[in-house]
């Protein structure tokens, strides 16, 4: 029966961690590494586990991959401060490496809670992310932003939700999507790419649309809106930064 190692990385999250940490209290191995938070988060790691590592920060991708390197086992669940495993996602997990898994890698379908409810509709689900694997096959890239794990054969998918309590409010969305969207345009530029007008003025508002119409935000009336709204929006502000690094 493989064993399972559960990776989290950190930054100043000790309002959250417990709560993530409490929520794969199952797990074989608990590994924290830390970027050198100025509050108590590692305090908080050392409450569920005595592997905690503290490294300088290099980049999302890179962290995780220290994260499974610094891991007893070889299957990895890779959980964000911010995420809580739902009971029901812990005995498919546990019942799934029972016997020796099929797949390399599995996906999990996310749900966010904003803004007071879960969002079941728009870009923002189901949201499937690559986060239980085996690291002999799998790897996570080294973007800037938007990291994620990459297995060389195909990979198999979870029913229960992984739980993401991605923003406390409007204020911190707006506070993430301008660090992000930094992020994202600095990639951009180094792949070479360019924006124009068209683009600027006509991928947003597609954006939206796709959100609000074709992927169900409509069904959650003003919430919804307000989430395609700012879906398009983090677009919108990626190419803006984009053109402004290519028109200074």
């Amino acid at each position: 029966m493989p064993k399972l190692s559960v990776t989290v990385i950190t930054k100043d999250e000790e309002e959250n961690l417990a709560r993530a940490l409490e929520s794969v209290s199952w797990a074989d191995e608990i590994v924290v590494v830390d970027c050198g938070s100025q509050d108590g988060t590692t305090d908080v790691a050392y409450r569920f586990t005595n592997r905690v590592s503290v490294r300088p920060w290099t980049s999302y991708g890179d962290q995780k991959n220290h994260a499974a390197e610094l891991a007893s086992h070889d299957w990895i669940f890779s959980l964000d401060a911010d995420e809580r495993v739902s009971s029901e996602l812990a005995a498919e997990i546990l019942e799934l490496i029972a016997t020796e898994p099929a797949h390399r890698g599995y996906r999990v379908p996310r749900v966010a809670f904003h803004l007071g409810r879960w969002i079941r509709s728009t870009d923002w689900y189901p949201d499937f992310q690559l986060r239980l694997y085996d690291r002999r096959a799998g790897r996570w890239t080294t973007p800037s932003v938007h990291e994620s794990v990459k297995v060389p054969r195909q990979v198999g998918r979870l029913r229960h939700e992984l739980e993401h309590y991605t923003y406390r409010n409007l204020a911190h969305q707006f506070n993430t999507i301008d660090r992000y969207t930094t992020l994202a345009a600095n990639d951009m530029a180094t792949q070479g790419r360019h924006v124009g007008l068209i683009r600027l003025a006509v991928h947003p508002f597609l954006v939206f649309l796709r959100n609000y119409l074709f992927r169900g935000g409509i069904r959650d009336g003003s919430v919804g809106f307000i989430v395609s709204a700012m879906n398009a929006h983090y677009v919108f502000l990626k190419f803006a930064k984009l053109w402004e690094r290519r028109h200074r």
